[in-house]
């Protein structure tokens, strides 16, 4: 007697690993936060290196700080639109889990996207504590594990699509 498949096993085999790398990068994430606001006071400082501080601040906007004196509705718009982004991106996923890099990069993207979604349901703002400086210039505004990951994500996509193209 034959037996037919319901479920595919590749495309949902092929997905377990990609979510387990997105699952990692949510898990230290939210670790490295629990840990900077147990050991940190909202905008106290501790200098690491001359280029670089832990703060622990918190950003009601997106990334910049974009938006986050409007008034809360960012709270729900961005994280509407990270549960959104978290969808759409399990779904290519799922379609294209065999592309290692894009694969890679969808995952870090899922990853920090979650992590920043979990801060906006739980504070109702996202916790930053990575401060660069450099002499003279200022400060870059204080990111999380979370965003470092979409900006690692994005430059692999942009890295895959080059690629892509001088095929």
């Amino acid at each position: 007697m034959a037996t037919k498949k319901i479920f595919p096993t590749k495309s949902s085999s092929s997905l377990i690993p990609w979510l387990g790398i997105a699952f990692i990068v949510m898990l230290i994430d939210q670790l490295s936060k629990i840990t900077i606001t147990r050991t940190f006071q909202l905008g106290e400082e501790k200098f690491i290196t001359s280029f670089f501080n832990l703060v622990l601040a918190y950003n009601k906007g997106a990334a910049f700080s974009f938006l986050h004196n409007a008034g809360g509705w960012q709270r729900y718009f961005f994280t509407g639109i990270g549960i959104a982004a978290a969808a759409y991106i399990i779904y290519l996923l799922k379609k294209h889990g065999g592309q290692r890099m894009f694969s890679w990069a969808l995952s870090l993207v899922l990853g920090g996207a979650v992590g920043n979604v979990i801060d906006r349901l739980l504070y109702g703002h996202v916790i930053d504590f990575l401060d660069f400086h450099w002499a003279g210039w200022g400060h870059f505004p204080a990111f999380n594990i979370a965003d470092a990951a979409i900006c690692i994500g994005a430059a692999l996509f942009i890295l895959d699509e080059l690629r892509r193209v001088n095929k």
